[in-house]
């Protein structure tokens, strides 16, 4: 594990470039994190630096079933977060080598999860 300030070099962009990917997805920061809105509206992904630990991880929209079926799979890799965990949204650790095609994976998922039909829409019909 690597401390969060020397992660932010490299997880930060990462992760907004991952969340950037989606039309009409306006970053900004909120409880003093950097977070990401679907439309601009509503908010489908938080980074999660400073609450409760020193650890580095992101926080999740998730579909109902999700955070439960992931949590089992893969719980050294997956929480469930403080606040928004009652509403199904998934906790993923990325300061222990995370799987970038798993963090692309949970990003986009949560992306659809919020974005609502005519945005997916856009998105999807992407050349």
């Amino acid at each position: 594990m690597t401390s969060s300030s020397a992660l932010d070099g490299e997880v930060t962009p990462r992760v907004r470039a991952l969340c950037m990917t989606f039309p009409r997805t306006l970053e900004r920061r909120s409880h003093g994190e950097a977070c990401w809105f679907a439309g601009g509206k509503r908010m489908f992904v938080m980074f999660a630096r400073h609450h409760h630990d020193d650890r580095v991880a992101l926080w999740a929209a998730a579909q109902d079933g999700v955070q439960r079926h992931v949590m089992e799979d893969s719980p050294t890799q997956f929480f469930r977060p403080p606040y928004v965990g009652a509403r199904g949204w998934v906790g993923m650790w990325l300061d222990d080598h995370p799987d970038w095609d798993r963090v692309e994976l949970v990003v986009e998922e949560a992306w659809r999860c919020i974005a609502g039909p005519r945005l997916v829409k856009e998105w999807d019909s992407r050349t």
